[in-house]
């Protein structure tokens, strides 16, 4: 038991570091390029991968954040969908208020023409404030 455990536990160790190293972003390796580092872990058996470890990667996360959730926790004050800006959604209220307004406009002019033709088809005298 105790044979295998000193060639498996090399073996998870190596595997971890390679995993990890290829996927830390090329800015985040220290001291040496990325690649360098792959050929380190998988050349050094043992050494390899402690020193990737210890002091290989960046182990603070960087001000923008890599993945989603901590590009937003960073960006709060920006909208993601206009859905969520009250300013946009207050416009939209706006605009919708204008346009019941002249749409209310556009059918008292419709029912004002239609009653005026109505009004001539019974032979009846155009009303004095018409056209």
């Amino acid at each position: 038991m105790f044979r295998a455990l000193i060639y498996l536990v090399p073996l998870a160790l190596t595997i971890y570091a390679f995993i990890d190293c290829l996927n830390t972003p090329e800015d985040e390796a220290k001291h040496l390029p990325k690649i360098a580092w792959v050929f380190i872990i998988l050349l050094f058996w043992i050494v390899g991968p402690i020193v990737w470890l210890a002091a290989g990667k960046m182990r603070h996360a960087p001000a923008g954040g890599r993945t989603p959730s901590e590009w937003h926790r960073n960006h709060r004050s920006q909208w993601v969908a206009p859905d969520d800006n009250p300013e946009f959604l207050k416009a939209l209220k706006e605009e919708n208020k204008k346009d019941e307004s002249l749409l209310k406009d556009w059918e008292a002019d419709l029912r004002r023409r239609e009653e005026e033709l109505k009004r001539r088809e019974n032979g009846e005298s155009p009303s004095p404030s018409g056209e």
